[in-house]
């Protein structure tokens, strides 16, 4: 699942109406919340790119607008999921890439006209009705209905504009060959129906103990597998901020001028969520559909469910959805429809005829703008403001340490004689979580950037803060058996699974070639048996994972022939084609514009991505990573669960 939905993060590419809501709701009425309230962004750069200076505000918002995308297309998001995606190291990947590009438009000497601006407005669809831009009047009142300054969207639709010129223009020489392209389209377009048993290795029963000669012979013929990786040992002295905070107060007057200072934070903007049953009709069926949405109304009167009447009866793409427009999107709909939500009360019904269908709409929630009063929010303002005091404290302590550390050059030595309590830990790799200090491993992302026996700055964490030194260096080598003989009797162990495993199915062939049954004789052997309607090439494939070591024998095999038994990391597995569709020469003939332009912007991003790279080491790109920590470690503590 984690696979698809990476493959997934990379295609987010949020609307306009994301766009536009990323202005004009303030971030701490998005974030706000229970625990720490807020980032306290520090003035001093976050990165730097050439000459160009980013601040903390700008990778703040970068990151909230990704997360809002992400939320938009996948439910149940936690601060584990966002971290597994990667999601705070892709924003500010994107956020240097696009700051170099700016910086590559500035010495080529690229600009943007207002004639391009106005052409880009003119041509975005929330700007449009029945195929016709809305008109500049028009234009300016959604922007200010939405309190966005026009001149703060233009110069963000200039930014894009911009980037996509540069782009276009590092990347003009790419070509396609119809032969590439005719490649990509199969892959796009072949399917298979197809039907799958796997057995699961940790269902497998065995119990004899390998040999020390069958764990040497083991060894011997895999010992390529067992590289280590460069791994680290250090000293380290940590500050839990639960201790810190003990010896913290914050009284009545810190908190009211807090919440005085920073009452934008606090102020949450209208929200309307809104639902839609749409019903289509022509010249001659007009009176039949209108009767229809009367009844549909009238029944919703009587208390049957919005949601159900949506999918059964909805004509438009949220059907499936049980017609849920969300907050934004609806912003989308013709400008009638628009007047009628603001009218309606939350659960309201109406019913709204338009030039070509039937709108019934219904306000499912509805919160007029408001300042959060202080009552309402003290105790976030206290948990936040005991937090950075305390972040202070113990980044104040742990300076004066460092001080005398360094000029003793041991952290050890100095910790002792300060008082404080330290620890040896490691070997590490790199990133590698650290029990009860660091679960997201930023100490040990700290050692590595680290030389010999120095020792680090302040490094936040999200339970606390804590300061380091590099003690030894164990480099990337092949491991001798000594030092894996664990993980070799494992892998031991694992491969006799499979080795049963292999020979169970092969003696089942004959009866699975024969039988039209999968499921039954999964039930008999307790393997698991899966299918899948439309399968294609790199799919995710349920209890395997990404598909792709298997779909040359998938859309190869004879149909009804059972494939030999494969391997893959959970056990094994053997596949059956039942049906194949064949992507056609002749379609792929009638679309081979779009197919060429498709294939050329995936080069060229590719082309980018490697020039960007080492634009990046050329450039010397600078990070203050002990602040992005910090801030990721702030923003993800919303998502705890």
């Amino acid at each position: 699942m984690l696979k698809a939905m990476r493959k997934n993060v990379k295609k987010l590419s949020p609307s306009l109406w994301l766009v536009i809501a990323a202005f004009i709701i303030a971030i701490f009425a998005v974030w706000g919340g229970g625990g720490r309230l807020g980032v306290m962004a520090s003035e001093k750069p976050l990165i730097i790119v050439g000459d160009k200076k980013i601040y903390s505000q700008d990778y703040i918002q970068a990151l909230r607008r990704q997360i809002e995308a992400l939320q938009s297309e996948f439910k149940g998001l936690d601060r584990r999921l966002i971290e597994q995606l990667g999601l705070p190291q892709r924003v500010l990947q994107e956020l240097i890439q696009q700051n170099l590009l700016y910086e590559v438009a500035r010495e080529l000497q690229i600009e943007v006209t207002e004639d391009e601006v106005r052409e880009q407005i003119m041509s975005l669809p929330v700007f449009q009705r029945d195929g016709k831009f809305i008109g500049f009047d028009e234009y300016r009142r959604i922007l200010q209905w939405n309190r966005i300054s026009v001149t703060d969207f233009e110069d963000s639709l200039k930014k894009d504009i911009l980037l996509n010129k540069i782009g276009l223009l590092l990347t003009a020489n790419v070509a396609v060959r119809e032969e590439e392209a005719w490649e990509n389209y199969k892959r796009n377009n072949e399917s298979a129906r197809l039907e799958y048993l796997v057995v699961d290795k940790n269902k497998i029963t065995f119990q004899q103990s390998p040999s020390p000669q069958e764990i040497q012979d083991f060894f011997a013929r895999n010992q390529d597998r067992y590289q280590l990786p460069e791994r680290r040992q250090g000293y380290v002295v940590f500050l839990n901020i639960n201790d810190l905070i003990k010896e913290i107060t914050v009284n009545e007057a810190e908190i009211e001028k807090y919440y005085e200072d920073h009452k934008e934070q606090f102020r949450e903007q209208e929200r309307i969520r809104v639902s839609r049953i749409y019903l289509p009709f022509s010249a001659e069926n007009r009176a039949a559909v209108v009767d229809q949405a009367k009844t549909l109304l009238n029944r919703l009167k009587e208390g049957e469910d919005f949601a159900t009447l949506a999918r059964e009866h909805s004509k438009d793409n949220k059907a499936s959805q049980g017609g849920d427009w969300g907050e934004w999107e609806w912003r989308s709909l013709s400008q009638t429809e628009q007047n009628e939500i603001q009218r309606l009360e939350k659960s309201q019904d109406a019913m709204v005829e338009l030039a070509d269908g039937i709108s019934i709409l219904r306000v499912t929630e509805k919160q007029e703008p408001r300042l959060r009063p202080l009552v309402e929010v003290r105790n976030q303002i206290k948990s936040s403001l005991e937090d950075q005091k305390a972040r202070e404290l113990g980044t104040k302590r742990l300076n004066e340490l460092a001080k005398i550390a360094k000029k003793e050059k041991n952290l050890e030595s100095a910790a002792a004689k300060l008082g404080y309590k330290g620890e040896n830990f490691g070997p590490v790799k790199e990133g590698e979580a650290i029990a009860d200090k660091d679960p997201a491993g930023f100490i040990s992302k700290t050692l590595f950037s680290l030389k010999e026996k120095e020792i680090s700055s302040v490094i936040p964490t999200f339970d606390g803060v804590a300061l380091c030194q590099l003690t030894a260096i164990s480099k990337a080598h092949l491991a001798t058996l000594d030092e894996v003989r664990s993980e070799v009797e494992k892998d031991w162990l694992e491969a006799k699974k499979k080795e049963i495993a292999k020979e169970k199915l092969l003696s089942l062939k004959p009866e699975l070639e024969a039988s039209h049954d999968w499921e039954k004789i999964a039930k008999e052997n307790n393997f698991e048996y899966k299918t899948v309607n439309e399968h294609k090439r790199e799919q995710y494939l349920s209890l395997i994972g990404d598909s792709h070591p298997f779909d040359e024998m998938i859309f190869s095999l004879p149909l009804s022939k059972v494939s030999n038994p494969v391997e893959f990391e959970g056990g094994l597995v053997v596949f059956r084609v039942l049906e194949r569709k064949e992507a056609s020469y002749d379609e792929f003939l009638k679309n081979l514009k779009e197919e060429l332009n498709n294939l050329v912007m995936t080069k060229r991003n590719l082309i980018l991505s490697s020039f960007l790279s080492k634009l990046q080491e050329e450039k010397k790109v600078r990070i203050n990573s002990q602040e992005i920590q910090k801030i990721n470690n702030d923003i993800l503590a919303r998502f705890e669960r």
